[in-house]
């Protein structure tokens, strides 16, 4: 990994940065910086300090961009700085110019112009490459009678056919929202994705079915300087478009589009594989050897496309979110001032950059309602704002200057990491009563504990219920079981 730190601040500065650290470049004598992406946060050794920034995600530009709204340098403050994390491979030159001519203002792919103008460009380039490589393919298989090429050439079509769809659904995914699609139309994008995947099954059962007539009844396959030439050029072309769809999809954060990736780096092994079956097929003149290996690249393309089926399929289905974007959200919560924690996390996927996102948020119970409700408003905003995504918190007051509560809540968290360390409690409150004291609060289990024919679930409120009434006789637990939907740290 490599990176750059960029600052847009009236004292300039700038550095490059390894995993050991980073090497001042900086006007501003700045002499060592770092970068931590589990945390999401920098830090900065100046002349007279080091401090620490928390950075947060604003665009891509053949990387990722950071930006924080203060930064003080010698403890003068100065505008918003903006962080250039470099990551991964530098881009190719030729992926660095189709996007300098055809993208519009790249950096900024929140915008849902750009981002759509990205998968129109990738997917036009990938159906004129495929539509390239079928033609070569088709017309040396058939001239040399190669069931092996002519089955790659097919493969190739159904490449520039799924480019097609993925390129209806970029353009019906932008459409804005409206009345009966409050939530916007991001998910065609999903949707093409598994269209997609179907036509891939489909093309290899077709090619599966043609490769084991030849088994069969082979026919001889005549090896030439052209076959070698065209399906070497194939190879060279995928491992491009490999890595363009890639880095295009990185940008974008395009599941069809890095599918699209592993869909090209997957043809670079069947080409070859079939580049192989010729060369053996005319040194052994065993022409068998040709239809044996467009079996083999049959069932490759039936595989992968139940790979892309059961990957399109799961946001459709309503999958959990990217642990990163979970510990993301979690950490930049906890991080404003006050802040007890949070619990109850939700991520609602309504197709890519469009993600609704609600949780419970736990302040002292004693702080003033008003400023309360103000960290909150703050807090929603700045994902908003950053993050381009849509927040909704709930507050739920804590009461933290009740011994008894303090030593309650200490208790059930440590019994219940011995009983279930996977699940967690939050919203704990008692009731004291004449006879008794009801202690209250939710359980948060993994979701498929409820459903689990050893109902472990049911059993973490008994356990705990005895492990309280053991302690505390006149207490009784009321416990609310619940699924986690998002497990947090």
């Amino acid at each position: 990994m490599c990176a750059a730190f960029l600052f847009a601040t009236p004292v300039s500065a700038q550095f490059k940065w390894g995993l050991e650290g980073g090497v001042n470049m900086s006007k501003a004598k700045i002499s060592k910086s770092a970068f931590d992406s589990s945390n999401r946060t920098g830090w900065f050794i100046g002349p007279k300090a080091q401090f620490t920034v928390p950075v947060i995600p604003i665009a891509v530009d053949g990387a990722i961009l950071y930006s924080q709204k203060y930064l003080k340098i010698d403890n003068e403050e100065t505008s918003t700085p903006n962080i250039h994390i470099c990551r991964g491979r530098e881009e190719q030159f030729l992926t660095k110019l189709l996007i300098r001519l055809f993208i519009r203002d790249p950096a900024n792919i929140q915008d849902r112009t750009v981002r759509t103008a990205y998968g129109n460009l990738a997917c036009m380039v990938g159906i004129v490459c495929n539509v390239l490589l079928f033609a070569g393919k088709f017309t040396v298989g058939t001239l040399f009678g190669s069931m092996a090429i002519a089955a790659d050439a097919l493969n190739n079509l159904s490449d520039a056919s799924s480019n097609v769809v993925s390129l209806v659904g970029f353009r019906l995914g932008s459409k804005p929202a409206d009345d009966e699609h409050p939530y916007g139309h991001a998910r065609y994008e999903y949707l093409a994705g598994l269209a997609v995947s179907v036509m891939i099954l489909v093309i290899g059962i077709e090619l599966l079915k043609e490769s084991f007539l030849k088994v069969l009844h082979p026919t001889p396959v005549t090896l030439s300087a052209l076959t070698i030439a065209v399906l070497v050029v194939s190879i060279l072309v995928k491992l491009w478009m490999s890595s363009f769809n890639r880095s295009v999809g990185s940008r974008i954060k395009s599941e069809t589009l890095m599918a699209t990736a592993a869909d090209a780096r997957n043809d670079v092994v069947t080409t070859a594989a079939v580049l192989a079956a010729t060369i053996l097929a005319h040194l052994t003149g065993i022409d068998r050897i040709d239809g044996l290996m467009g079996v083999g690249v049959a069932l490759f393309i039936l595989w992968s496309g139940v790979g892309l089926v059961r990957d399109t399929i799961s946001p459709l289905l309503g999958a959990a979110p990217d642990p990163e974007l979970i510990d993301y959200i979690e950490k930049k919560a906890l991080s404003y001032p006050g802040v007890l924690g949070i619990h109850d996390l939700m991520v609602h996927d309504y197709g890519p950059g469009s993600k609704l996102v609600s949780f419970h948020i736990e302040l002292s119970a004693d702080s003033d309602v008003m400023k309360s409700h103000d960290l909150i408003d703050s807090i929603e905003r700045d994902f908003q704002v950053h993050d381009h995504l849509l927040v909704t918190i709930h507050f739920d007051p804590v009461v933290t200057d009740d011994p008894h509560i303090n030593e309650l809540r200490k208790f059930l968290k440590e019994q219940l990491a011995e009983i279930a360390p996977e699940a967690d409690i939050h919203d704990l409150r008692i009731v004291p009563g004449p006879t008794h004291t009801n202690v209250i609060f939710d359980c948060a289990v993994p979701a498929d504990w409820l459903a689990a024919k050893d109902h472990r679930a049911n059993k973490i409120p008994a356990a705990l219920r005895k492990a309280v009434s053991d302690r505390w006789p006149d207490h009784f637990c009321v416990i609310q079981l619940e699924p986690i939907y998002a497990k947090l740290k």
